[in-house]
């Protein structure tokens, strides 16, 4: 089987989650990262740099044994099954789609607010996102943890549910975003010790030091 995965350089969580469970799982794959230029490009023709078409005009996607897929869910569940980081139990998959789910919510919250240029309604948006719009969702997914009795998000073990959450919360937290502090994740420790328990994963810190020369 051949597999590449198509994004940008940056580690964001819609395409590590792809790249980090087949890792783990240790299925061969291309990690294939678009240019700025490359990435402009294919949003507005819908082509990679190899001329092959994607489905929405945007990234990530996944080619395999010649096909192309998009949409994160649907590419991250894909992935998941290939490394048996998602569950056979239609339930506990149920529950890590909803987690899959969350991670957009909270991205598309985020986004505007990236996009906005008018430098007063971005700083608005953001006071918004750090008093209570991050803080909700924070505590729905603190309150799922807090009801599994689980330090992971479904059965007892790590899925691509725990890896997304991870490089998300490493996103936010990691003073990209203006006005959004580092310390936001701080009064969910259930959360964080999801974060912690994937950073520290062996594999997963062979893959950051493999891939980007440092844990991020």
């Amino acid at each position: 089987m051949s597999i590449k995965v198509y994004y940008s350089h940056t580690p964001f969580w819609r395409a590590e989650v792809l790249r980090v469970s087949l890792f783990v799982g240790k299925v061969e794959f291309e990690d294939v990262r678009i240019s700025r230029d490359e990435f402009i490009y294919l949003i507005k023709t819908g082509l990679l740099p190899n001329g092959k078409k994607v489905p929405f005009n945007q990234l990530p996607v996944i080619e395999v044994n010649g096909q192309i897929i998009g949409q994160t869910g649907g590419i991250a569940r894909y992935c998941g099954k290939l490394s048996n980081l998602y569950p056979d139990d239609n339930m506990h998959a149920a529950k890590v789609d909803q987690i899959i789910d969350s991670a957009t919510e909270i991205t598309n919250l985020i986004s505007p607010t990236i996009r906005e240029k008018d430098v007063v309604k971005k700083n608005e948006a953001r006071k918004q996102l750090t008093n209570k719009l991050l803080p909700r969702w924070f505590q729905y997914l603190e309150n799922i943890l807090e009801e599994e009795k689980s330090e992971w998000f479904v059965n007892n073990e790590m899925t691509i549910a725990d890896i997304a959450i991870w490089r998300l919360l490493g996103w936010i937290t990691s003073g990209m975003l203006d006005g959004i502090p580092k310390d936001i994740a701080n009064n969910f420790p259930k959360l964080q010790n999801v974060y912690i328990k994937v950073h520290q994963h062996p594999k997963i810190n062979e893959w950051m030091l493999k891939t980007y020369g440092k844990t991020i």
